[in-house]
């Protein structure tokens, strides 16, 4: 039996097909991510300098001492991690809970003219990506995960502008700050944000724009760290060739971007030990 010869646009075709599949296979994949999401309509003009003329609230703090828990977050993989400073001021034996029961020791550094603490381990989780002089606008969304109360939580709010922190007592000093309104917190959290201080500032794209420090809950404000004190605070810690990516957060998914950070230790609660 003898097939019929097949006519020659045929078999050109046939080659052509292989030899496009075999390009397009061999072909180099170098997508970009998807993009951030876009920024809210409610977002104003760019948050100016600092200066003489900032509203001013002040800040009380004890002359000793007094065991608490706050939040920590990963700034390097080599076991570098950010807090507040009042959080371990004092603390002999500051530690990070890793679950289980058990907690690791750290060493601290405090930044002298911030509420800001450097908490050193022995290697450590992923760093989330900090982006200490991103142009701020006021209105823009901002999100702080952590651990409210001793238990997970998360809260996110809006930025009105600058203030100045004056804080008397313990670690006197006048520092400028960040002011952001409260506009959502986790379901079900009543009351005070005490455990949320030191934990990150985080903007739409999962960038840390600072730490948080104090809150105001009857103005149902929250204060962070402003970019003049939280980058020279961190300077060098986190490296050009740190491994760190940041995911896209929402007020859809922001829970679920809290659970993940705090599920890998890239946000951690930090304690006292007893000595």
């Amino acid at each position: 039996m003898q097939f019929p010869r097949l006519p020659d646009w045929a078999i050109y075709s046939a080659v052509a097909g292989v030899l496009l599949a075999v390009s397009l296979g061999r072909r180099e994949n170098a997508d970009a991510p998807p993009a951030p999401p876009p920024p809210d309509e409610i977002e104003g003009a760019l948050l100016g300098p600092v200066t003489p003329f900032d509203t001013a609230v002040t800040l009380d703090a004890p002359d000793t001492f007094k065991p608490s828990s706050g939040t920590a977050f990963s700034i390097a993989g080599r076991g570098r991690w950010v807090t507040a400073r009042h959080v371990v001021e004092g603390c002999r034996r500051p530690a990070l809970v890793v679950g289980g029961g058990r907690a690791v020791a750290a060493d601290v550094r405090l930044a002298p003219r911030a509420d800001v603490a450097l908490l050193i381990t022995d290697g450590g989780p992923p760093a989330l990506p900090v982006a200490a002089q991103t142009p701020l606008r006021k209105g823009q969304r901002a999100f702080h995960p952590g651990f409210p109360q001793g238990q997970a939580g998360e809260v996110t709010s809006r930025l009105l502008g600058r203030e100045t922190l004056k804080v008397s007592g313990r670690g006197a000093r006048d520092e400028p700050v960040l002011a952001w309104a409260e506009v959502g917190r986790t379901d079900g959290l009543e009351g005070t944000l005490s455990g949320l201080s030191g934990a990150p500032v985080m903007d739409g794209r999962g960038r840390v724009l600072g730490v948080t420090i104090a809150e105001a809950p009857r103005r149902g404000r929250i204060y962070t760290t402003a970019p003049e004190s939280f980058a020279p605070a961190i300077r060098g810690e986190q490296r050009a060739d740190e491994v760190a990516l940041g995911e896209p957060v929402t007020i859809d998914n922001y829970g679920r971007v809290a659970d993940a950070l705090r599920r890998d230790l890239r946000v951690a609660q930090v304690v006292c030990l007893s000595v």
